[in-house]
Parts: C-alpha cells; sequence; structure tokens
C-alpha cells in the first residue's frame, strides 16, 4: 500500500487518533483518542497481548515476565504471552515494541539499562526513551550481585581483587550484554580497583549461566534470582550486592561499598514501557491491571524468592524514576569515561 493511498490501516489509524494523546511520557489525551481505544473497548476479547522480552528464555527476567503475563491474562480475561527477542543488548526488543500499533497489544518488560545506559553506552541504540516510549507501570525493584565461580578462591571482594592482580589477564567477567548494567558495572569495579580483566557479553543471563557456571568465566554482576539459582548448585558464592543498601531477602550479603568498593551501588529495576502516543485509556486500563497483578501475595512470593520486591506505579512515577536513573547513569559514565561503543 503505498503512502497516497486513500485506505487508512489499523496502525496508521491509531497513530492518527493518537495525535494529543498520552505520547512519550505523559501527555493528555484527547476526546479522539478516547473514542478510538476507550478502557471498555480494550482489550478485545481473545485477542492476544505481547509482552516482548529482550532476553533469551530461561533467566530471571524471563521467568518474572511469564509469571505476570499469566496473572495478566486472567484479569484482563485475554491471553497475554511473552515474546522472546535476545539480542543486542535488548535493542532488538526494543525497536520491535517502538514499531508496534501504539494500541495495548505490544509492550516490553525491560530493566533500567534498557532506557537509563544503552542510549549512553551504545552507538547502535537509534531510540530515544524519552521520545519513542510509553512508560505504563514500574513492575519490580532488586540488585545485582557480584557472584564469583566456586574455583576462584575468593570469600570477599578484598580477596577477589587481591586474585585478579596476583592473575593479570587470566580472569575474565560475564554481563547480560555490552552497555547493560552488569556490564558497566563489571566496568566500575574493574575501574575503582585497577583490575586488568576481560569482558564477555552474553545475551542475557540464561547464557551467561552456562559459562559461568561450566567456569569459563570467572565472575559477574548477576541478576539477584540467577545468583541465588547458581549459588544453590554449589558452583558459584555470592560476594556482594551492587545496591546503596542490603538486600532484605540477602541480609548477610555485604554491599560492594562496605567491602571498600564505592560507585558501584545504584538499586536496579525493571519496568513496564509500549510504543510512544498510546492512547491514555489504554494506558490507564494496562496500568490498573498490572497494579492488580504486581499486588497479589503469589506475584510479592514469586518475585522475593528471587530477591526482588514486585512493585507498581502511575506512568509518571515511571517516567520519573526513568529520567533520574538516566541521569545518575550519565554521571557514572561521564566518571569512568566510558564512550559509545
Amino acid at each position: 500500500m503505498s503512502a497516497s493511498s486513500f485506505f487508512i490501516t489499523r496502525r496508521s489509524a491509531a497513530a492518527w487518533l493518537a495525535v494529543g494523546t498520552i505520547g512519550a511520557f505523559g501527555a493528555v489525551a484527547s476526546p479522539l483518542s478516547s473514542l478510538a481505544a476507550s478502557p471498555a473497548a480494550f482489550p478485545e476479547k481473545g485477542r492476544n497481548i505481547r509482552i516482548v522480552l529482550g532476553l533469551a528464555a530461561g533467566g530471571a527476567s524471563d521467568s518474572q515476565a511469564r509469571f505476570v503475563a499469566n496473572k495478566l491474562g486472567e484479569v484482563l480475561q485475554t491471553p497475554v504471552i511473552v515474546e522472546n527477542r535476545p539480542g543486542a543488548s535488548f535493542i532488538l526488543a526494543t525497536e520491535e515494541v517502538i514499531r508496534a500499533a501504539p494500541d495495548g497489544y505490544t509492550f516490553m518488560y525491560a530493566p533500567s539499562s534498557v532506557v537509563a545506559q544503552n542510549p549512553q553506552t551504545l552507538a547502535q541504540v537509534r531510540y530515544d526513551p524519552f521520545k519513542d516510549l510509553t512508560p505504563i507501570s514500574l513492575g519490580a525493584r532488586g540488585p545485582l550481585v557480584l557472584t564469583v565461580h566456586a574455583s576462584v578462591p575468593a570469600r570477599n571482594v578484598q580477596e577477589l581483587i587481591a586474585y585478579i592482580k596476583a592473575n593479570p589477564g587470566k580472569m575474565s567477567y560475564a554481563s547480560f550484554g555490552t552497555g547493560t548494567s552488569s556490564h558497566i558495572y563489571g566496568e566500575a569495579f574493574a575501574r575503582q580497583a585497577g583490575l586488568d580483566v576481560v569482558h564477555v557479553p552474553y545475551k542475557g543471563g540464561a547464557d551467561a549461566a552456562k559459562d559461568f557456571l561450566a567456569g569459563r568465566v570467572q565472575y559477574y554482576f548477576d541478576a539477584a534470582p540467577n545468583a541465588i539459582q547458581n549459588t544453590a548448585t554449589g558452583k558459584v558464592r555470592m560476594l556482594a550486592v551492587a545496591a546503596p543498601k542490603r538486600s532484605p531477602m540477602l541480609p548477610d550479603v555485604p554491599t560492594m561499598t562496605e567491602q571498600g568498593v564505592s560507585g558501584v551501588d545504584m538499586a536496579s529495576w525493571l519496568g513496564f514501557y509500549g510504543p510512544a502516543r498510546m492512547p491514555a485509556p489504554v494506558v490507564a486500563k494496562l496500568n490498573a491491571a498490572l497494579a492488580q497483578v504486581l499486588a497479589m501475595p503469589a506475584t510479592r512470593d514469586f518475585f522475593r524468592q528471587g530477591a526482588y520486591e514486585a512493585e507498581s506505579s502511575t506512568p509518571q512515577q515511571l517516567a520519573d524514576l526513568t529520567r533520574t536513573t538516566y541521569d545518575q547513569w550519565a554521571e557514572t559514565i561521564r566518571k569512568l569515561g566510558l564512550t559509545k561503543q
């Protein structure tokens, strides 16, 4: 269909009607958008809703997304599926969501690195998190955890630093992908402690775990659920949490700052984002449904098993958190002297 066609597709109609609606980060909806996508009309019964995830199946974020999708389907009375689009540090998944019709049937569950770090560290990022996405709700908060393979004779951060310095260039650390929080934390740790190490990026926690458990990479800042699961195998130890304070779910694991390494202490979180120009009634319907799911005791218990706290928010609160986290990482990246790769 050519651009000059008199026919209007569902997607172009949604975009046209979205003029004046809640766009990226929160304008007020117009009467037209309310008519086009009213809460009563969304979602259409039996029509699938997609939660896009930029990580491979099997990791902590994937498990959380699938748990939420199942409960969300019950609340909205329509199928909600998780679609994995791993690769390129979540860029492929983010671009998939940005290209989607802003009708509420496609949104993503994304770690803070997607909106706060990737745009500042990855040259291939072509999206603007403040213009191309609509915040829907916060999903969870939880720390990254510095984990080390059992073959490394270190029981705390200072022992790990000493061991790495005794083996310069021989140690490697994993990450969820270049530009992600696990990468920047690894780089910040190396810079702060003067370490000569090799960075090995993966397509998510599940892929990294295979090599980590096999001892092919020696340490990395892992999502708390993955860290707990890997530690249970006896092949991994948790040395520190990368957070401002200890996690209530991991009270015996000290922070990096407590062990003499500063600058690796920002809280991590995940949120739900849709494409820009989503109609306000649709955002409100999804936000209310997610708030209901995230407040369920079953959801809270499931997330806490991985040392995460299920937590919802208003769209504006997520927008504000995105901006604050973006600015915090900008300062960290500047201090480290990192450039886009």
